[in-house]
């Protein structure tokens, strides 16, 4: 089974940064496959950032380009998501996800491990 932790949310001025992370325990894999989404109030769930297949390079949404970057900790089973300059719009509860089945990392519906969640909110 299976277990993701977020963590690092809060409430946070514009321009200002939080860290998010995401702890997993159950199962042992490589963390560049877990992977960041956001979703916002009215909004459907969108990808946020992660890591390539094969983990050779990272890909990131363009609203957050330049703002976010992934980094991972095999040692502690944990991905993290640096958060600079953040935006009103940047707020939403982060989801990290692990469990790709296929296709595009920005799927939404292809993977089979979810955390709970971790608010963000962003005033402006």
């Amino acid at each position: 089974h299976v277990q993701l932790v977020e963590s690092g949310g809060g409430l946070v001025q514009t321009g200002g940064s939080l860290r998010l992370s995401c702890l997993a325990s159950g199962r042992t894999f490589s963390t560049s496959v877990m992977r960041w989404f956001r979703q916002a109030p009215g909004k459907e769930r969108e990808f946020v950032a992660g890591f390539t297949w094969g983990g050779v390079s990272t890909d990131y949404a363009d609203s957050v380009k330049g703002r976010f970057t992934i980094s991972t900790d095999n040692a502690k089973n944990t991905v993290y998501l640096q958060m600079n300059s953040l935006k009103p719009e940047d707020t939403a509860v982060y989801y990290c996800a692990a469990g790709l089945t296929g296709g595009s990392i920005r799927r939404v519906d292809a993977y089979n491990y979810w955390g709970q969640g971790t608010q963000v909110t962003v005033s402006s």
